[in-house]
This record gives C-alpha cells, structure tokens and sequence, in this order.
C-alpha cells in the first residue's frame, strides 16, 4: 500500500500536470506505461447509480426549505361509478346482492383491498361506490369494468416508431393508461410491422385511451432526431475548451446536441430537438466541421510515453489549456498503444504556439529518489506528518511518495524543488541511521495478548518507558515475530524486558472455575469495585469473566501457579459466602402496616437491613401482593423475620395460631390455585394461612391476623378439614361478574346467610382467575345441592330486568354525578351493575330511573334514600385550630384526615394557608390607607352611608377555620377527633453538653428519635447553654419520647464513663531498629496485638523527635498486656546474633526468587533474616544473616549451598554467549529475499482534482495498523473501570 505525503491540494494538482525530464532514459518508459495501465478510481470504485439528467441537460437542485409545500392528501379516497343498463353483464335484477354479480364484488374486494357498494339507479343502472387507498380504487376500477360492464373494442393507427412512447420505461405509461381510462390496451410486438393497437373496455374507456394515445403521437411528430457524422479528431473543434463552443450553440438552438467524449471511439453526433431548432444546430456544427477541415494542419511530435500523462493533466485539463490558449487541438494515443508520438491540430500560425506550450509542460517536472531503510519511513513522515509538513509548507510543488516495503523514497516535481528536497530528506536519513536501531525476538503468538495487557497498558509502559516501537503481529498473521525499533540502548532494554515477561509467562497456569452466573454481577461489584479489590490482592493474577450474553458459568484466571491457586481458593470462599447470603424467606404482612415498617423516610426497614445483614423487599404500593420478601444468610432472615413481625404485633392486635391438620388434605383445603384458603382469608379479615412445604409430612398449619378473625378461620379450617375427611361435594354454577358483590352483600351478609342456613361454602373468583364467572359450591352433598338451589333462585331473580323511578330533590343531584359519576359507579358496583339516570340539567325533574335486576334495583333505591336523608339532615360545623397545627393534624399524605372521613362519614375542608408576615403587613397597610373615622367615606361625590363596621379582633382568623360537613352527631365526633391530634409541647432536662450527641452526626440521631416516636424534639441553640429540650407531639406519644430520650440520656453518659476508661496511655522506649520487626510483613504482627489487646498501638512519624517512643492507648489492664507482649518480641530480638556472609552478587537475584518468593521460603524455614548489600556498596558480595544463637550455623551453610549450585549454572552461560547467534538474523534475510511490495495504487483519484484533501497515508487514526494500539476515544462517562 502506498503512503502519500501530507500535501497542499494546490500542490498537489499542480505536479500532476508537468512531466518528468527526459534523463531517466528506458527506466522512465517503462515507469511510465505501468503508470498507464494503473486502473483508474472509477474503475476501482464504481460509483453508485445516479438519477437521469432531465431533458435540458441541467438538473434543478430542489431546498426543501423554499420548495413550495404540496398539499397533504387523504389516503383513503372514495369513488362512484355508474354502469348504465344496457352494458351491464349481469342484468337479471331478481337477483340483485347475490348471485354470480355479488360473488364477482367479493373477489374484487379481495383482490384489491377496496371497499365496494352497490345500488340501483331508477333507469336500472348499477351505481358502485369504491373507498380505499388511490392505488386500490384505480385497480377495483379495472376490474369493475372487465368484469361487471359488457366490453367493446376499437383499434388506432400511430407510426411504429412512437410505440415505444406509449410503453413508456419499464412499461409504466402503459399501465398507467390502462388504470386511468379501465382498459386493456394491446401493442403489437417490435417485430410485427403493424402499426395497429387495439384497445378493448367500456366505450367512455376507449374514448379515453384513443385520445390518450393520438395526444402522445402528436407530440413526437413535432420532435426530431438528426444524427450527423463528424470526424473524431474535429470534434474538440466543435466542442471547444471545457465544452463552452458547444454550450453556447445549444443556448441559442435550444436543440440538444450529444458529442461522445474522447475515450469513446464514435464519430457520429446526435442532435435533439423540434425541427427547426435541429436543422440549425446540424447547419452550424457542419459549418465549424468544413472551415476547419480546410483550414487546419497537422504536426507530429515525439514525446515519451511516460511524459503523456503530464501532457493530458488532471482529467485532461492541461489539454483543454492548451486549446482554449492556441485554438489548437493536442491528440495522444491511447494508452494501451506503444507510440509516442503526439499530434497538433490546429491553424498554422497557431501550431507553433502549441508545440512551445507541450514542450513547457514536458519539461518542468523531474523524479527522483532517496535510499532509506523502510522501517525509517514513519520516522521520517513524523507523528502526524509533522516532520514531512516542514518540508512540504517550504516546497508545496514537490510530491513526497513513501512505498511499504521499499527501502527509497520517491520525490515528484519542479527539479530545483526536487534537488532541495533530496538534500534535506537525505540528511534526515543520515541523522536516523546513526541514532536509531531495530531488533526482532520470536514470541509465542499465543502471548502476545498478554505482552500488549488489557487496552495496552504493558506494551504503552514498555514504549513509553524506553522510548521505543513495539509492533505485535495481529492474529491473523499467525507470526511469532515482535519488531522493536528505537534507540539503540532503548531497543535492548525493552527487549531484555519483553522477553522477561514472556519468560514469566510460560511459567503460568490457567485454570477455570465453575460458578453460576447468576453470582457475576455480585462478585464484580457496582462498577467493578469488588473485582478491583480481587484483583488487587492478587495483582499477578488475570481474572476473566464471560459475555453476560453466553450464559456460561466459566470464570478463567491465568498468572503465577500459587497465585491462580490462592486466587481460586479466595473466590470460592467469596462465593460460598453470597451461596449462604442468597437464602430467601417470604412474610406475609397486612398491607395496612407495610408503610409502620418503612418507618418516617425509611428508617425502620433501613435499620433492620443494617443490623440483621439482610436484603429487604416490599411489594410496590399499587400491587395487591401482601408478601415482604427477606434474602440473606438463614439466621439473618429468621431474625428479620421476628422483627418484622413484632412491629405489625405491637401495632394491631395480632395473635398467630398453629391447627394441626393431616398433611393429606393440605392440598384439597388449597384448592386449585389456592382458591379455597384464599376465601378463607378474605372472608375472615385477610388473616395469613400459612401451610407447610408440600412433601415435608408436617401436619401444623399457621394462622395469623387479629385474634377474633384467626379464632374464625380456625373453626372454618377446621370445618372444611373435616367436610373434606368424611364426603366432600363440589358444584358449580355461572353469574354474570357484576351480579358477584350483590350476592356476596355488604360484609358478605348475604352469602352468610347461604352458608349458615345450608353449611356448604361458596367461592368466588378473584381478579386473578381467567373465568370471572364460575362460582363453586363446597360441602355434603346435601348442603352443595341446597346452596346450589338457593344461588340459582338469586340469580334467576337478577337476570328478570325491571325499570323504576324514585323521587330524589334535584338539589341533591349535584352530589350523585360530581367526580365523573362516582358515587353512581359505587352504586353499580355493589348492587349488581344497576344503572341510574338522572334528569338533565337544567329540566328541574325530581325523577330519577334505576335500571337492573328486581331485587338489585330495590337495594340501590333503598341505598339512596338513606344517602339522601343524610344529604338533608347535613350541617356545616366550624372547627377552629391553629394554622401551624395543620400538617400535623393532615398526616403524611393526608392519612389522618382521611381516616376521620372514613370513620365519621364526613366531609373536611382546611382553610387555604396564609403567610402571616404577608398578613401582618396587609392589615398594617389598610389601617394607614383607610380614611379617618369621622369623614364618611364618598362614592361619585355623594356620601356613603354604608359603613363597615369594626372587625371583632376576638373572631377567629380564616386560615385558623377547618369546615366540617354531616350529620350533627358526626361531625361533633370529627371535631373531637381533630382537636385529639392537636400537638402538645413538654419539656425534658438533658445536660447541655450531651445536646451535640443526643442530635448526631448532620442530624441523624434526633432524626431517627422523631421519625420511631412520631414527635417533633426541638434542641436549643448552642448560644442558649440551655438544658431544656421540647418534645411536641400527639399527647398518647410524648410520654413513650420522653422515655426514649431519657434512655437516650443513660446510654450517652455510659460511653462518656467507658471513653474516659479508654483513653488510658502508656509510652514505652523501644530501639527504632525492632520497629520493622514489631510490625510484621504487611502490619500482621503489630495487627495481631492490636486485635487481640483491643488497643491502639502508635508508633513515632519520621518527624518526630523522639523515634524510640511507642504510645499504646486503650483501657488499662489491656494497654499493659500489650506492652508486655511488645515487650517479649524485643527481648527476643535483642538475643539475635548477626554473621557476615559473602555471597556472590551474580546469584543474588536467584536467591531472592520472583518477588522475593525464594528467600522469604528460606528466612519462614530456618527464622532467620538475610540482608543484602545496598548498590553502590563497596563489597557487592558482603550480605548479613541475623538469627538466634541456637540455630548455628546451618543457615548459612544452606546459602553457601544454594550459591554454589546457581554459581554454576551462571558460570555455564557466560561461557556460551559468544557463541550464541543473536536474534532477529534469520528474519531479516528473508526479508530481503521477499523483495519490496508496491501497494495498491489508483489513478484519478478524487483528491487529485478539485477541493478534497488527499489522505493522510501516515497517520495512524485515519489508517491504523493491525495489532498496533489505537486510542481509545474519550467518553463523556470516563474510562471503563474493568
């Protein structure tokens, strides 16, 4: 592949059009007829299809934005047709919708996907009215008339030659034709010299597509076409300098004339138009063609091959300069051709002029070329091009060509550009050979993944460290070969480093884990933090988890033998650990109690999560699900379990009871889908019954709710048990779902009845069921058939319709349709679906009609009469309460209100609030504004006798008045129960200095104290020094607040007392030198002290003065003993002897092992310490072996022992490394044997002409290498965290 210098497009069209000199002799021929037979971009890349010119030659571009916007149209359209009498084909009108006429109808609505209707007119014609899309209605059409209307046929004579106008492309006209006048037309075939076509259909149709026909043959007659043969070599005559002589004739013709281009071999021109404007375009083009046949003269001339390009330009420029400059015409032969000879066509006096400006154009240009190694070529180009940019900004005429894989650079252009150039390039080349090396080392393909590191973060390291260009071959090349380039010192070191990474590498092991996916996610972390923490405790290891989307199981770590191992071993315990967490358990709690265990802003369910360890589910808040579910380990969940349950406890009256029931009929007492204990729950308050797990053989079934309903669903349970033990029947009957509330009744009153005096049970379906209308009967066969008798009278008296009226106030109609109807749809719901219609407004009728079953209708009547005695015997009662007070009476989300409604049957209303400020300062404002008292106050000039009288200042403020709607008993009640929600303030004593716990950090604690007692505790500001806290609040709460913060109070002053015992110190002297072994490797032993003494062991900053002082603090006894044992570790330290041992430096390193893994082996073995000397030491083999006095000297025989065995093994290798052939060398030569690669080159490519950029071969964004990093780009979220 070529690479092509970053250029000026003005340069760059510039060298294109000279010519190189004549001094490269037969190597510049033959350069020159390969760059002929170079394939062209067009040919290389062929372009896409575009759209036909119009018929002037020029296509208008159309703006969407000035375009003049058409008119939407509907997309279904209807249209009537009419088929008179004496051409309908089906004229029996006996028959008239059906019959073989309507069959025909059916099909074409098939077929078409039209809508068709028909009628009959009074003359017994047939009227047929199509709807549908325009396309579909054109088609029904059609068919219509082939196949509805008798059909008639006529022919009509055009010239043959306009056959092919009336097909039209792709025979569209035709078609069109034919579905726009409903008929068939026929043409005859090129071959047939008729010039007959026949037309058949309805005669209005034929009438239609004679016209059609005859209108397009008139106007082709009026059209002509003139084909005139002109000699090739006269037609840039005709033409002229970019087309402009033949431009100009066609303007004043109007006619269109065609002139093949150059590369086309025709002779022949043809002229369009009308008549007239023909025969003047073939008078004026036959007119240039004789004057200058006669007056123009030749001249050959020998330029070379290889030169003709220069000559011809970019896309034939240079050759339109010339004849637009000369008036004369240059020929070049083909390219496929040998010759070399150019000829000049033109006037004689002109000739001269021309032949000048060829030889200018072969003359200006040379080729030259630079020898430089390839693997320099990118150094030369320069990051980006910027070396080559300096060179090309000074000389911009000079095309600058760089080839893989051969080792000179080409350099096109002016010659003095040229030569300048060439020195400067050479002396680039010269400066990189003497600084810059390259090497090869053989690698593994199967490592070099791991060399370049996830997003290259090793092989980045590696270049940027040594200064240096790494290039791993791709996979695909399957090569093992990694070419380092660079400075010479760089190159070595990053290869003695990549090679030690691959030395490393094969040491390796991988090994796969097998863990459920389903644990993924949770091992990785949100954003890949646990992982992170993984892999930094074993950074040595590669963790690797599959694509999500594979569902494999598959977990794969790669590193250091040990390390996979401890790895492995690590992660299996993390994965037991979430096995153990993921135990789940479901409890059922009432939904009323749901938002008491959230707690105020989430404090109740967050504080048992935190202190149970546990994941906590609620159901969402519209879903009827009462389940809570808990996930985490067994005894965590069981724990959160009681705790759940003993808030729904304290809160409502909840027992919980076990019935022993044989665990073989647990599943009959279900019943399908749950059915038969679900109506056990519902009937009995929503108690929870809970049966053990299917197959477990216990017979305990659990009920919990309030103790009245679980003492019911006992007995029902029980009951069912025993029904089910002796002979249980089952029935089944089907009402309508409205009719279900009626007959279950208000409280399930009336199904109560059923059950009581029959003793069978009835279900009913719930919302989940699919068969909204089966109700089941359970129970002894007797009961089931009683109960069955009974339910099917009920029904049978809901199915007999009846209407009646009732007299209701028209001023109480308001109440029943407000809200969009909602107390009539109330009504409908619980008597049966009965359908009330009140009068309209504004009629003043009193009548108002119930629609429904008989005995639904009386109930819904009986209902509203009691509604309407309510309506009249409603009062408006005035509950006077503090503004401020009134978001603690509302509750949150106005539940307490609600309640009261609910309750008392009542309507509230709270007043708007008002900002007393504003208030204040309106009041203040009037009083100044107002006029004096005695002047009466005049309106239009006359005095105005009504004046206000004093506003009471005793009376009530507005925003200070709740209204309250109902029934005078009730509403008393509800202005009782307002005022018990008043809160009341008390004051407790709390040390002041306890006030900054008591409230916690950023407030959390008096926070979690209000939200658990529903209070409001107030802290007095730190200026007061006050002791006194306010608790404001329900006057039933305060007593428990008071309580908690007193405890509160205790708890604070107890860790006072036990932070005071804590912060004992204790400072013992101990020499810095033991201070690294006190601590331990990583802090394990100083940890191990700590953990175990419960203390807090500080030991001295490099700062600090005294360096042997080490401060423990904690309670006494344990500081002491910690002392103690601080103390025994120095005591053994100071037995310790040290001996000097002399080890040779070259087995230094093997001593110590990978990451220190050798000698730490050794020193665990034998409890002693080896210490190396430091570099730059003046003894390199002197090293240290402290121990105790009782191990002797087997230590340090073992070092000996070890330094001899690796002593040989080194001495062996440097005996071997002259000998040894360096790497690289083999590559190279086949390297030379495989010869230079030209790439893939293109001639008249885009950015050779006209306003594109050429691209930048050299940079490595727009043309990346394989296997070479490329950039990540930038993300507006940040880099990826794993």
């Amino acid at each position: 592949m070529s690479s092509v210098a970053v250029l000026t497009q003005e340069s760059f069209n510039e060298h294109r059009s000279g010519l190189r000199p004549e001094k490269g002799g037969a190597a510049g021929a033959a350069a020159g007829e390969e760059e002929e037979a170079l394939p062209t971009y067009k040919d290389a890349f062929p372009p896409l299809p575009e759209k036909a010119a119009s018929p002037e030659g020029t296509q208008e571009t159309t703006n969407a934005w000035t375009s003049k916007i058409r008119p939407l149209k509907a997309s279904v359209i209807t249209q009537v047709f009419h088929v008179p009498l004496e051409e309908r084909k089906y004229k029996d009108l006996n028959q008239f919708g059906e019959g073989d006429q309507a069959k025909v109808c059916v099909d074409i609505m098939h077929k078409t996907g039209a809508h068709l209707e028909l009628s009959l007119a009074k003359d017994q014609g047939l009227s047929i009215m199509v709807s549908g899309k325009l396309d579909a209605v054109m088609k029904a059409r059609k068919e219509i008339v082939s196949r509805l209307q008798t059909q008639a046929s006529a022919t009509v004579g055009i010239p043959k030659e306009h056959h092919r106008f009336v097909i039209g492309k792709n025979g569209e006209k035709l078609q069109e034709l034919e579905l726009k006048t409903a008929t068939k037309i026929q043409i005859p075939r090129p071959d047939d010299p008729s010039n007959q076509i026949k037309i058949s259909g309805t005669k209005e149709g034929l009438e239609k597509a004679k016209h059609e026909i005859l209108l397009i043959s008139a106007e082709q007659d009026k059209r002509a076409v003139e084909r005139v043969n002109i000699d090739k070599v006269y037609h840039p005559f005709i033409t002229g300098a970019y087309n402009k002589l033949v431009g100009e004739m066609m303007q004043e013709t109007g006619a269109r004339v065609n002139v093949p281009p150059p590369s086309v071999n025709k002779t022949e021109i043809v002229i369009t138009g009308e008549k007239e404007q023909v025969a003047l375009a073939v008078t004026m083009i036959k007119k240039v063609y004789e004057e200058k046949k006669k007056n123009a003269t030749t001249i050959a001339v020998e330029v070379k091959k290889s030169q003709h390009k220069y000559v011809i330009g970019p896309k034939g420029n240079t050759l339109q300069e010339i004849l637009e400059k000369t008036g004369v015409s240059v020929e070049i032969p083909p390219s496929d051709s040998s010759s070399e000879t150019v000829i000049l066509r033109g006037e004689p006096d002109r000739l001269g002029q021309a032949l000048t400006e060829v030889y200018a154009k072969a003359n200006s240009y040379t080729v030259s070329s630079v020898s430089a190694p390839s693997w320099l070529h990118r150094f030369i180009i320069g990051k980006k091009g910027q070396n080559l940019a300096k060179i090309t900004q000074q000389m911009p005429k000079v095309h600058i060509e760089f080839t893989e894989g051969e080792d000179k650079i080409t350099l096109e252009g002016p010659t003095k550009d040229v030569q300048m150039v060439q020195g400067q390039i050479e002396v680039i080349v010269t400066d990189l050979v003497n600084r810059m090396d390259f090497t090869e080392i053989s690698v593994d393909p199967k490592f070099h993944r791991h060399l370049i590191g996830k997003g290259g973060v090793n092989i980045n390291r590696i270049k940027e460290l040594h200064k240096v260009s790494v290039r791993i071959p791709p996979d695909n090349e399957k090569s093992t070969v990694i070419r380092i380039e660079g400075d010479p010192q760089g190159v070595q070191e990053a290869k003695k480093e990549l090679l030690e990474l691959t030395s490393r590498m094969e040491n390796e092991r991988t090994k796969d884990m097998i863990i459920e996916q389903r644990f993924h996610r949770a091992i990785i972390g949100q954003k890949g933090e646990k992982i992170k923490e993984v892999r930094d405790k074993f950074p040595e290891v590669i963790i690797n988890f599959p694509d999500p989307a594979q569902k494999s199981d598959i977990v794969q770590l790669r590193g250091p033998r040990n390390e996979v191992e401890k790895c492995s071993k690590f992660m299996q315990k993390i994965v037991a650990e979430m096995t153990e967490n993921s135990f789940s358990l479901s409890v059922p709690i009432f939904k009323q109690f749901h938002r008491n265990i959230i707690g105020k802003g989430g404090s109740n369910i967050k504080k048992i999560r935190e202190e149970t360890s546990t994941k906590i589910d609620l159901p969402a808040e519209n879903s009827n699900s009462e389940m809570i579910v808990i996930t985490g380990k067994k005894a965590n969940c069981e724990l959160a379990r009681t705790r759940i349950l003993a808030i729904q406890k304290e809160l409502a009256n909840i027992s919980e009871m076990e019935v022993s029931i044989p665990s073989k009929l647990h599943n009959s007492l279900i019943g399908s889908k749950g059915r038969f204990v679900r109506s056990i729950m519902e009937e009995c308050g929503g108690v929870h019954i809970h049966f053990p797990t299917e197959g477990s053989g216990i017979d305990k079934v659990t009920i919990r709710g309030p103790a009245e309903e679980v003492e019911k669903a006992k007995q029902q349970l029980l009951a069912l048990a025993e029904e089910k033990q002796t002979k249980s029947h089952t029935a089944e009957l089907r009402a309508k779902p409205e009719y279900h509330k009626f007959l279950i009744g208000k409280g399930g009153s009336n199904i109560r009845k059923v059950r009581d005096s029959t003793g069978a049970r009835i279900i009913f379906p719930t919302a989940e069921d699919q068969d909204q209308e089966l109700i089941t009967v359970v129970g002894t066969e007797e009961a089931v058939r009683d109960a069955q008798k009974e339910l099917e009278e009920l029904i049978k008296s809901l199915d007999n319709v009846v209407e009646e009226n009732m007299i209701v106030d028209p001023k109480h109609h308001r109440y029943f349709v407000a809200r969009r109807g909602q107390v009539l749809r109330d009504l409908a719901d619980e008597y049966g679906g009965v359908m009330v219609s009140f009068p309209r407004t504004g009629t003043q009728s009193e009548s108002v009609t119930l629609k429904g079953a008989k005995d639904c209708v009386e109930a819904a009547k009986k209902r509203m009469l009691e509604i309407v005695d309510d309506l009249d015997a409603q009062v408006t009662v005035e509950c006077v309460i503090t503004q401020k007070f009134h978001r603690s009476i509302m509750g949150p989300k106005g539940s307490r209100i609600q309640q009261i409604t609910r309750d008392h049957n009542v309507q509230i209303k709270f007043p708007e609030r008002e900002d007393l400020q504003t208030a204040a300062a309106a009041a203040a404002a009037a009083a100044a504004a107002a006029p004096p008292a005695e002047e009466p106050i005049q309106v239009n000039g006359e005095a105005n006798e009504d004046v206000k009288e004093p506003v009471d200042p005793n009376a009530p403020r507005k925003c200070d008045v709740i209204v309250i709607s109902g029934r005078k008993e009730r509403c008393e009640a509800a202005v009782e129960a307002l005022k018990a929600l008043v809160p009341v303030t008390i004051e407790v004593e709390v040390p002041f200095e306890l006030h900054r716990y008591i409230i916690g950090q950023k407030g959390s604690g008096i926070r979690k104290m209000m939200d658990e007692f529903e209070v409001n505790i107030q802290v007095p500001a730190p200026e007061q020094q006050s002791d006194k806290i306010s608790i404001s609040g329900l006057a039933n709460h305060l007593d428990r607040a008071k309580e908690g913060l007193l405890d509160r109070v205790k708890e604070l002053q107890a860790d006072q007392e036990d932070r005071a015992l804590r912060s004992y110190k204790l400072t013992i002297t101990v020499d810095p030198k033991y201070h690294p072994k006190i601590i331990g490797r990583k802090g394990a032993i100083i940890t191990t002290i700590r953990t175990e003494h419960d203390v807090n062991i500080q030991f001295p900053d490099k700062t600090d003065e005294n360096q042997d002082q080490i401060t423990i603090t904690g309670y006494e006894h344990k500081a002491i003993a910690a002392r103690d044992a601080i103390q025994a570790i120095v005591g053994e330290l100071e037995e310790m002897i040290s001996e000097d041992i002399t080890l040779d430096s070259r087995v230094h390193a093997r001593i110590i092992g990978a990451r220190g893994k050798g000698i730490r082996k050794i020193m665990d073995e034998f409890k002693v310490d080896l210490r190396f000397p430091q570099r730059g030491s003046a003894d390199p083999n002197l090293g240290t072996v402290p121990g105790r006095p009782e191990l002797g000297d087997e230590p340090i025989d073992h070092f000996l022992t070890r330094e001899e065995e690796f002593l040989g093994d080194v001495v062996e290798n440097e005996s071997k490394m002259p000998y040894q052939r360096p790497h690289g060398g083999s590559a190279s030569a086949m390297d030379e044997q495989r010869g230079p690669s030209k790439g893939f080159v293109v001639r008249e490519a885009p950015w050779t002409t006209g306003n594109e950029k050429a691209p930048d071969m050299s940079s490595s964004e727009d043309f990346p290498s394989f296997g070479a990093p490329v950039a990540a780009k930038a993300s507006p979220w940040g880099p990826k965290r794993f």
